[in-house]
């Protein structure tokens, strides 16, 4: 469902000898352990644009800084989160509230239960809804939330959900900046398919030079804030009306920093925000 809130390098060929060849590949070997490669300087890549990349074949671009208009206009896209699901009304949600935060509207188009791999209650997986978007909204702004919906799906088939629902995303919007908010834990500690989620969606936005903003990496929910945040009774461990109101702060504050800060590294901000 989607609500609409305002306020608005070449290298030239030599022979080597074999132990020659041998010695330059465990040299190179170490390097990478080492981390002496530097990772925030874009490195070609051969794969096809959109493709799912494997271990060999992934690289990092570094984004570049966020710049938006002075009254955006942001698709908020996402789950339960973004439907604003345990808020006093669905409106008071986080996607809602940032609009008033960056002084500009915000779409937002959260199905609850929803993610790359599953159906939710009131519409199907992010794919099919992604194709069911009015190409006229025209956003500056793309922000795709989550989700934990799909740590019961295993990771078989994951990362190309998750490849192709973002290569419809931008070819919809072509000129609007994406970045990837990954998701919030709704329980402590971290789940192990929860972070594998949080690993994956950092380790594909690095690819394409999106921002990832990892709520999980930054902190945002921990055990001494969690009950503040987190309604785990009524909300069924969703964001209270505070909550929503806290995450937006953290949004806003997160996007901030990506228009601000120097790029250092591809992937992400280097700054976490204070609790």
């Amino acid at each position: 469902m989607i609500y609409s809130h305002a306020m608005k390098a070449a290298s030239t060929r030599h022979s080597l000898p074999v132990a020659g060849l041998v010695v330059a590949v465990v040299l190179a070997v170490a390097a990478v352990v080492l981390g002496v490669w530097r990772p925030w300087v874009p490195v070609p890549s051969t794969a096809p644009v959109g493709a799912a990349a494997t271990d060999e074949e992934a690289v990092e671009i570094a984004p570049v800084p966020l710049l938006l208009p002075e009254h955006p206009t942001v698709l908020v896209f996402g789950d339960s989160w973004t439907y604003g699901s345990a808020a006093t009304e669905p409106t008071l949600g986080y996607a809602y509230v940032l609009a008033d935060l960056l002084g500009g509207e915000t779409i937002v188009n959260g199905v609850r239960g929803s993610g790359y791999l599953k159906p939710g209650l009131d519409g199907p997986a992010f794919g099919e809804r992604i194709a069911a978007l009015d190409p006229a909204l025209s956003p500056d702004l793309i922000i795709m939330q989550g989700s934990i919906n799909d740590r019961a799906q295993g990771e078989a088939g994951y990362r190309g959900a998750v490849t192709a629902a973002w290569d419809a995303m931008s070819a919809k919007y072509p000129e609007a900046t994406i970045v990837i908010l990954g998701p919030a834990p709704h329980e402590l500690p971290v789940g192990a398919e929860t972070a594998r989620i949080d690993t994956d969606l950092g380790a594909l936005a690095a690819a394409r030079g999106w921002w990832y903003i990892s709520p999980i990496a930054q902190d945002w929910i921990t055990e001494q804030n969690y009950l503040a945040v987190i309604d785990v009774e009524v909300g069924r461990k969703h964001p209270s009306t505070d909550g929503h109101r806290y995450l937006a702060e953290k949004l806003a504050a997160a996007l901030a920093e990506l228009g601000d800060a120097p790029v250092t590294e591809a992937g992400g901000s280097e700054t976490t925000p204070e609790q």
